[in-house]
């Protein structure tokens, strides 16, 4: 087997159980692998503020992959950002604020903005964006935009989806859960960001893990040999996974990479 020298995993419906836990179990495995210095990622579509307070007590000793791979964080230190054109954003956003049961969440480096405080909007955003703000006109923000994110609660693959067809060849348009819509710089997502890593730190495909459940998994599927779906994934991501890994509610992640590394 290859040596194993860097670990990616998704967070949610992955690394975190449906009451949105972190298995015990995860703090000894990782222990584990800083003792065989493997590098450890959480690669999500959750606001980097929010993985730092989910990973309080090892913040500076693991990476951080936000955004769906729009900002990388290692040992406190930027080393990957990658935002979205301000002009290309202001449309993205008109478009948004015509779909029916659907917000604009504009996601910066700072924070994250909304024009509503629709109690089901704000309990959405507050589990995946630690700062957020209710402003009058996203527009007007003075912040580095990272993404544009669609929470829809009619369904974002079924619905918001098909009103940015037209921007698949100026931007990255992901369903990347069952109500988020998430729009990045053209080209720019998990994968793309793990393979600038990858460069990064002389770490090859073959010695690297990955973990995902989701559309917005896909290209990360790509930049590891060791690709692993969850039981419980999207079927599109099982197809081009290598390996199935146990069901988020089974510590599949934490099984997984035991097996990689004991």
């Amino acid at each position: 087997m290859n040596k194993i020298k860097f670990v990616a995993t998704d967070m949610d419906g992955t690394l975190l159980n449906s009451n949105k836990e972190i298995h015990e179990e995860f703090y000894e495995v990782f222990k584990e692998m800083r003792e065989k210095d493997i590098i450890f990622a959480a690669a999500s579509g959750r606001q980097y503020y929010s993985l730092l307070e989910t990973f309080d007590n090892i913040k500076d000793e693991m990476m951080f992959i936000a955004e769906n791979g729009t900002f990388v964080v290692y040992k406190g230190k930027e080393i990957v950002t990658n935002s979205l054109d301000r002009d290309l954003a202001l449309e993205l956003i008109n478009i948004g604020r015509k779909i029916d049961e659907s917000y604009v969440v504009l996601c910066g480096k700072n924070s994250a903005y909304i024009e509503s405080d629709d109690v089901r909007l704000v309990n959405e955003v507050s589990k995946y964006y630690k700062r957020y703000k209710i402003v009058d006109d996203i527009t007007k923000i003075n912040d580095e935009i990272l993404k544009v994110t669609i929470c829809d609660f009619k369904g974002s693959e079924e619905n918001s989806n098909n009103y940015f067809v037209e921007y698949r060849d100026k931007a990255q348009v992901t369903v990347s859960g069952d109500i988020w819509l998430d729009i990045t710089a053209k080209n720019i997502n998990k994968g793309v960001a793990i393979k600038e890593i990858q460069e990064l730190l002389g770490i090859k495909h073959e010695e690297t893990v990955v973990f995902g459940d989701y559309l917005n998994d896909l290209e990360m599927m790509e930049s590891g040999y060791y690709s692993y779906a969850m039981e419980n994934a999207h079927d599109d991501l099982k197809k081009v996974a290598r390996f199935i890994a146990k069901s988020n509610d089974e510590n599949g992640v934490v099984e997984a990479i035991k097996e990689l590394i004991r």
